[in-house]
């Protein structure tokens, strides 16, 4: 597989990772945690086979078959360290949305 075509599967999982949490994010926002956390998964699995294009391409390094460096697959490790810490944020501000959510309920309830 050529390189443009390896970044390009990076780029496209990786956005695909992102637009799974932030649509998990907006589902906390309206009270629906469960279905967020189908989307964390979802982003999750995209990213793991982000990861493991990654780590091909890093053995093929490591074993001497050495690839140019381009504006395209750092622009394509960007969208990947995007995805991750947004994956990492917005389960954190889940947990808020869900912390939030059952001091709502809670304080209806007395």
């Amino acid at each position: 597989m050529e390189l443009e075509q390896i970044v390009f599967e990076i780029i496209s999982h990786a956005g695909n990772a992102r637009s799974n949490c932030f649509e998990a994010l907006r589902l906390s926002k309206e009270g629906n945690i469960d279905e967020a956390y189908k989307f964390i998964e979802k982003a999750k699995d995209e990213l793991i086979e982000t990861h493991k294009i990654q780590t091909n391409l890093l053995q093929k390094e490591a074993s001497g078959d050495k690839q140019e460096v381009t504006l395209l697959l750092m622009h394509a490790e960007d969208h990947l360290m995007t995805a991750i810490l947004a994956k990492e944020l917005i389960t954190e501000m889940i947990e808020m949305y869900k912390v939030i959510n059952n001091t709502k309920e809670s304080s209806l309830n007395v």
